[in-house]
């Protein structure tokens, strides 16, 4: 029987990844996270594969005998793309392109994207762009088929003429001029806003935290608030600030964008000016899913980030979030052991869940102590 087309599936088809990961020495979570970071992406995953060693290779970065086992497990999984779990150079993007006749990129890549699909507000908007262009313009060869040709300068004319390739990177070059001049008016009317805040004499706290760690939940328990809150990476970009009353006094809490490991350098400098006010606030509330096996690692990320934008040294408070769901785990061992090492590793941090509000007068309690110091 002749099969009927199906424009409508068709139009909805998830596009296919194929994942590829590090060593598991080199990254115990394996593929966990760059499967969550491709699932937000509105991606499905149709297979994986995690290197046993990374070979020093100036072509792909491995043998070329595993390169093509790679691409023909890619093929035989119906793959649409293939997607690597580290930052690729554009010369080896290059190369594993024309090997496997799929578009490649890497974690880097997924990330940016997820940030544009997100973007909401006009900073954001902007910020991304400037990321996304800045990530892309050594990377221009690889997205276009046969932009290397010749455009224009016929025999006995001045010139051979430019090519594709050198054109679209003048454009490049003068879009990203153009988006850092847009953005460097938009962080001073933010700078002017922060300035009359500042002329309020009220204590503030940042949310800080990995991506998807629960900061938005937690800020719509403390202050009744209607911050959106996915169970996606990177549900929230842009900070948010509320009031909240703590034993009679009131002070401002922020909403700060989630961190995440690897994050590009392009995305860190573009959001500096939204990561600055976990630099410029009193305190911060350092929010850990502890249900996530990751936990400690995840933990490590938040910290690095911000020693890296100056605010390594503020006075802090640990909140273990979703302990609801850490109760939840079927293996109390497991269980037991992940809540033991946090405890350990973060001593005096307060369990609590945004969802059940389990330990929710008590965090309230420990800010308002802290901003009374």
């Amino acid at each position: 029987m002749k099969k009927i087309y199906d424009l409508e599936a068709e139009q909805n088809k998830k596009t296919r990844a194929y994942l590829v990961g590090l060593p598991l020495l080199q990254n115990p979570g394996g593929l966990a996270e760059l499967s969550g970071l491709v699932w937000t992406l509105g991606m499905e995953v149709a297979g994986q594969t995690l290197l046993q060693r990374m070979d020093v290779h100036p072509a792909y970065g491995m043998g070329s005998g595993k390169a093509k086992e790679i691409c023909e497990a890619a093929q035989m999984a119906e793959a649409d793309c293939i997607i690597m779990d580290w930052e690729l150079d554009p010369t080896k993007q290059r190369n594993w392109e024309k090997l496997a006749k799929i578009p490649v990129f890497d974690r880097q890549e997924v990330i940016i994207r997820i940030f544009a699909s997100r973007a909401s507000t006009k900073e954001a908007v902007l910020q991304v762009e400037l990321a996304r262009l800045e990530y892309s313009l050594p990377r221009l060869a690889h997205m276009y088929g046969d932009l290397a040709r010749q455009r224009g300068g016929n025999y006995g004319s001045k010139g051979a003429g430019e090519k594709q390739l050198e054109l679209d990177r003048r454009q490049t070059r003068l879009k990203i001029q153009q988006l850092k001049a847009e953005l460097a008016k938009v962080r001073q009317n933010r700078a002017t806003q922060r300035k009359r805040r500042q002329k309020i004499p009220l204590p503030t706290v940042a949310l800080c935290g990995y991506t998807n760690a629960g900061k938005s939940s937690l800020m719509n328990a403390l202050t009744g608030s209607d911050t959106l809150v996915e169970n996606k990476l990177f549900a929230t970009l842009d900070p948010l600030t509320r009031r909240i009353k703590l034993a009679g006094s009131e002070i401002l809490l922020t909403d700060t964008v989630g961190f995440i490991s690897n994050l590009p350098h392009q995305l860190i400098d573009a959001f500096k000016s939204t990561l600055e006010e976990a630099a410029i606030s009193d305190a911060l509330l350092i929010v850990i899913d502890a249900s996530d096996p990751d936990s400690l690692k995840q933990a490590k990320t938040v910290k690095d980030v911000l020693e890296e934008i100056g605010a390594g040294k503020k006075k802090m408070i640990v909140a273990l979030n979703k302990m609801d769901a850490l109760e939840a785990f079927e293996d109390k061992a497991q269980a037991a052991l992940l809540l033991s090492s946090l405890k350990a590793e973060f001593d005096g941090a307060i369990e609590i869940s945004a969802k059940s509000g389990l330990g929710l007068g008590l965090l309230k309690e420990r800010i308002s102590a802290i901003i009374k110091e």
